[in-house]
């Protein structure tokens, strides 16, 4: 059994795959997620602008998504390795290029989806929910919230700052526990 995680750094794990009978590798790789999202989400140097996923299957973890910076991607993977129970990890985090256009189009949408009351809960968090993803200006809303409205309303409040175009990858608590 495949075990993946999204690690939005701040949720808890969330593990996607078949809903088979948990047998003892699969219990080690469901484990060995836990500690990686542990890991992960204690990383104090990942923002609202990146966002990290993982997969684990025997032992052998894939990293995806996206970082800011270089030095987060090496960083994620040194601290994903030192983990019991990981043989090796592929790491297929993408580094976003550097670009004013994009910074400013980040920090847009940031100010409107976690400045609008709706979100200041969100906001108040350590390590708010909500990731915003920018390349090349186009604009990908990740992460995970509590109802459909919030979803529409955090794509609504992406949209008209610049952006080429929003995607919203969002999901609702609901659909992230049910994965």
């Amino acid at each position: 059994m495949k075990a993946t995680v999204r690690l939005t750094w701040v949720l808890a794990l969330l593990l996607l795959g078949a809903a088979s009978p948990v047998r003892g590798q699969d219990r080690r790789d469901i484990q060995l997620g836990d500690d990686i999202a542990r890991s992960v989400n204690t990383y104090t140097r990942l923002t609202i602008f990146d966002d990290i996923g993982a997969s684990i299957d025997n032992g052998v973890v894939t990293l995806t998504g996206k970082v800011t910076m270089p030095y987060k991607k090496t960083d994620l993977e040194r601290r994903v390795t030192k983990n019991d129970g990981v043989r090796s990890v592929r790491n297929e985090i993408g580094v976003l290029p550097v670009s004013q256009y994009d910074d400013e189009i980040r920090y847009r949408v940031a100010r409107a989806i976690y400045g609008n009351s709706s979100f200041w809960t969100y906001a108040s968090m350590a390590n708010p929910p909500i990731h915003i993803i920018v390349e090349g200006g186009h604009v990908t809303l990740a992460g995970v919230v509590n109802s459909n409205v919030e979803r529409m309303l955090a794509r609504s409040l992406a949209s008209g700052l610049g952006e080429l175009s929003v995607t919203n990858a969002l999901r609702t608590d609901a659909e992230a526990k049910s994965n």
